[in-house]
């Protein structure tokens, strides 16, 4: 169990229940790509384009076998609209030229050159070929924005949202990021690192509103933090900055929104000292962090929390400290109510204290993160509502 310097029982431990799988690969965008290459990002997409030009040869033979009054000709247009499903506007187009004159061959065979059956089954192919063509023309050019707008929100979470060290002194670090916009890579959860004459600090923290929506709050908090963290001596200190600060963002923003008195925001500081064994936390409204110790998650318990930054105090005796002792090999997770209250189905909270952690994530933050998320998404079934900010953190010496 980890004690307390100030109170004994300010480590608590709440259990739950959730399942597995695997969110890495549901929370990463796909790379810009261009409109052109639709068919190669798909697997098997060179044996599935074949299909359509397969569907042409079948047809034309069995169009030059049937008798003269059977006419198929007007079945070609299948092949282009199976290509339309799948592939390019160009890939479609070819076969449109190619099921025309398929369609022609067979026609001429059934003897209906002159005709107004052939000039039908003509007139019917091009205009379905055309339209197929404009779909294709319309999702290439849909897939285009959209890898522009997810390359400027990867080049948004740079900015904003750094990506955290591998290691700040003997400290190693992971983090995995969430936004709820599916465009977006960064939103409404935020989190931060930085090495300071006072030891390790974190922040992580949740903005009202979620997604690009809350950009705005969350760049602000952040660039307090990253300047405030190295000036302020006590976690205490550091709190009732980062509220003045946010205050002032508040103000600002209230000339050009309405609302913007109703913004807050929900924090966690935490300190790791440089002599290592013990953790300080000054908490907004902001859970506290997880533990895990034994292969087991276990939840740290403060006291009463401060109000959520933008309604708290600017006096820094308005923030309690807690203060932990911890053991050799345990880890922290610091993380955002989107993890805690994800829900399945049946409206079922996601429970992540009380189970277990494969014995392969010791000293690896990465792998602790990715289990502790791989129940996420079976959860959920990969459907989040929320922003979901996480990070690991564990002494290179309790290795």
């Amino acid at each position: 169990m980890v004690d307390t310097l100030t109170r004994r029982d300010a480590v608590g431990i709440t259990s739950g229940a959730g399942a597995t799988g695997r969110l890495s690969a549901a929370v990463r965008p796909q790379k810009a790509v261009g409109a052109d290459s639709a068919a190669s990002r798909r697997p098997g997409s060179a044996t599935a384009a074949a299909v359509p030009v397969v569907l042409v040869l079948v047809l034309t033979t069995v169009g030059l076998i049937v008798p003269t009054d059977v006419h198929l000709a007007s079945l070609f247009i299948a092949a282009p609209a199976l290509m339309a499903a799948y592939s390019t506007a160009l890939a479609t187009g070819n076969i449109a030229a190619l099921s025309l004159v398929a369609a022609l061959v067979c026609d001429i065979r059934d003897g209906l050159l002159g005709s107004p059956v052939l000039v039908f089954h003509v007139a019917s192919l091009l205009v379905v070929s055309l339209l197929l063509i404009a779909f294709c023309r319309s999702r290439e050019r849909s897939h285009q924005e959209t890898s522009r707008l997810r390359a400027i929100s990867q080049a948004a979470q740079h900015v904003v949202l750094r990506p955290l060290p591998d290691r700040i002194g003997d400290l190693s670090i992971a983090s995995l990021y969430q936004a709820a916009d599916p465009l977006a890579e960064v939103g409404g959860d935020l989190y931060a690192a930085a090495g300071t004459p006072y030891g390790t600090r974190f922040l992580i923290g949740d903005v009202k509103g979620k997604g690009l929506a809350a950009l705005d709050d969350t760049a602000a908090v952040l660039g307090a933090f990253r300047e405030a963290a190295h000036q302020y001596a006590t976690l205490p200190e550091l709190a009732a900055a980062l509220e003045v600060s946010v205050r002032r963002h508040v103000a600002e923003a209230a000339h050009t929104d309405a609302d913007a008195a109703e913004r807050f925001i929900t924090a966690l500081l935490v300190e790791f000292p440089a002599e290592g064994g013990v953790l300080r936390t000054v908490s907004c409204g902001h859970p506290m962090p997880l533990v895990v110790r034994d292969h087991r998650v276990t939840a740290l318990k403060g006291r009463m929390p401060a109000p959520p930054l933008g309604l708290a105090g600017a006096d820094p005796a308005a923030y309690r400290q807690d203060t932990f002792r911890y053991a050799p090999g345990d880890a922290f997770v610091l993380y955002t109510d989107g993890l805690a209250e994800a829900r399945d189905r049946t409206g079922a909270f996601y429970s992540v204290t009380g189970r277990d952690i494969a014995r392969g994530t010791a000293g690896d933050p990465q792998a602790l993160l990715q289990q502790l998320q791989d129940g996420l998404l079976r959860h959920t079934r990969g459907r989040l509502n929320d922003d979901v900010a996480l990070v690991a953190v564990q002494s290179a010496a309790a290795r």
